[in-house]
């Protein structure tokens, strides 16, 4: 008896790994239904999910979309990525030509190194001339970034107190008093900096990683977001997640009478839109334990239930960890170019 033919594939730590049809289709089920599951939310299609079969096993090392189905692009902190991460001296109005002139992004974030807000705000005025020099230099889009990160107003750096500390404690209406009141620090430092960005010109706004602290963290963007777009009704803002469930570290928080804690992306971006947010950036986990086949059919079992609700434009973060591409440094682009069709052509994505 012959044995069965064997697709390369990659687990999501990155790992190589060959497995069968019949392997591969049984973790795609597994995957749509965790996502099912969890998002009590409705399965793909048979159709989709054949297709999706296809991407997964189809040749080539790399693979792309149907014509006419190509989409936009934008990122969090790109333009600061060739000089911190890669190691080339180059200041980050090069490195934005460099974008748009060489490698054909769409647009491109002049985030500062040190991505987080309540940093920002030191040297907001700073960043704004090299935001507005890059402005000058190119014809793309710039949105400036940086993530609200809560966490950072926490003793001994910032005013509050640790509520990481005080709920092992069992002090739990401190810790909620703390986040509430970090909540304040926050909004106001992020509205501060969108100011100092607005008078240069920015072409957006992004505020990435949002909810990692958790629900109060969310609630920073969604508040940030609503004043900065009644402040500057021009310039868009741009919200990123940090993952596809809005943990409850206070639980009882709540935007426009929906509460946060527990929100899957299909929930997160209408909360998003009311805000008044121009682009959602949808997350979903990858699990370093299961195959590529499992972690995309979960991937595009959420985003297309977000996308199918979504009145906005909704940009896959398609990045380490997340929404099927692998948890390692170096990406493989045989399964980041698999997720990125998969993305486009089933979970019906506007851009990455």
């Amino acid at each position: 008896m012959s044995e069965q033919k064997k697709f390369f594939t990659r687990m999501g730590d990155g790992s190589i790994v060959y497995m069968t049809e019949e392997e591969i289709r049984a973790d795609i089920k597994e995957g749509i239904e965790d996502a099912v599951r969890r998002g009590k939310i409705d399965p793909l299609t048979d159709a989709e999910t054949e297709h999706l079969y296809e991407i997964v096993t189809m040749p080539g090392n790399i693979v792309g979309v149907t014509p006419g189905m190509e989409v936009v692009s934008s990122n969090d902190s790109g333009s600061d990525k060739i000089n911190t991460k890669c190691g080339i001296p180059t200041s980050r109005d090069t490195n934005s030509m460099i974008h748009e002139r060489v490698l054909g992004a769409d647009s491109v974030d002049i985030g500062y190194s040190d991505y987080n807000y309540k940093t920002v705000k030191g040297v907001a005025k700073r960043e704004a001339t090299i935001l507005k020099q890059a402005l000058g230099r190119c014809t793309m889009p710039l949105f400036y970034g940086a993530m609200p990160n809560l966490g950072f107003y926490t003793k001994p750096d910032g005013p509050v107190d640790n509520w990481a500390v005080l709920l092992p404690e069992g002090k739990i209406q401190e810790a909620m008093a703390a986040q509430e009141e970090a909540v304040d620090h926050a909004v106001r430092d992020i509205v501060y900096v969108a100011e100092q960005m607005n008078d240069v010109g920015a072409d957006g706004f992004m505020l990435d990683t949002s909810g990692a602290a958790g629900d109060a963290d969310f609630l920073v963007s969604l508040k940030a977001t609503e004043i900065i777009r009644e402040k500057f009704p021009e310039m868009p803002v741009e919200i990123g997640m940090a993952g596809e469930f809005v943990l409850g570290m206070h639980g009882k928080l709540k935007y426009n009478g929906q509460r946060l804690a527990g929100l899957y992306p299909h929930k997160q971006v209408k909360l998003v839109e009311e805000a008044g947010a121009s682009i959602f950036g949808v997350v979903v986990n990858t699990n370093c334990n299961k195959s590529f086949p499992w972690n995309i059919a979960r991937v595009c079992t959420f985003v297309k239930a977000c996308t199918d609700v979504a009145n906005i434009p909704v940009h896959a973060n398609a990045g380490m960890g997340v929404c099927g591409i692998p948890m390692c440094e170096n990406l493989p682009a045989d399964v980041v170019s698999r997720a990125d069709k998969a993305l486009i052509e089933i979970g019906k994505i506007d851009g990455l």
